[in-house]
């Protein structure tokens, strides 16, 4: 009788299993689509709707404050970055209000070719919808900042050279003013080469 087999090891030691999916957790409601083998997102996807289910409780307007705070701090062994779980309270809550459970889907991929393991996207059903810019103004705001970089280097190279002009004349002596013959020879040679 085989016992102990609850949790899906994966392979690792406990803390490294943790770890690994509290960094996949903060990975995924961060970026709220990740690509990773299957058997990780399997792992993944009961953790993550726990917390997404222990925010949700906040929305509550019945809860105490200690209540809440107790739930953010819950969250927060789990989740390390603040600015993720104040996305988690605020914005993933409150788009999976009404859906009780199943937060996340798990979309079949082809095997890595490396080693051929079974990969897999885990994503949050109610994702933010991105607004797609079209290609047409991509190109002219890429035009804009390449005009621009250019007008900056050429402006530096201008003030260089300004530069090294009065470095040079600051460098010229008092008594090189009268050796004009000589100097001219000196601007001839150089404006040749």
């Amino acid at each position: 009788m085989r016992k102990g087999n609850k949790t899906k090891k994966l392979n690792r030691v406990t803390s490294h299993r943790k770890a690994m999916l509290r960094n996949m957790a903060t990975s995924l409601l961060e970026h709220e689509q990740i690509i990773t083998t299957r058997a990780k997102a399997k792992a993944l996807k009961p953790f993550v709707e726990r917390l997404i289910t222990r925010a949700k409780y906040n929305l509550n307007d019945e809860l105490t404050p200690e209540k809440k705070l107790h739930n953010k701090r819950y969250v927060m062994r789990f989740i390390k970055n603040r600015k993720i779980v104040v996305k988690l309270f605020d914005d993933i809550a409150k788009r999976n209000q009404n859906r009780n459970g199943g937060y996340t889907r798990i979309i079949h991929l082809p095997e890595r070719k490396s080693d051929s393991a079974k990969m897999s996207i885990i994503e949050l059903v109610e994702k933010q919808k991105v607004k797609r810019i079209p290609r047409r103004e991509l190109r002219k705001q890429q035009e804009l900042q390449e005009k621009e970089t250019l007008e900056t280097l050429t402006r530096k190279k201008q003030k260089k050279e300004n530069e090294v002009t009065q470095a040079k004349k600051k460098q010229e002596k008092w008594y090189h003013r009268f050796k004009i013959g000589k100097k001219k020879r000196e601007e001839k040679e150089q404006s040749e080469s």
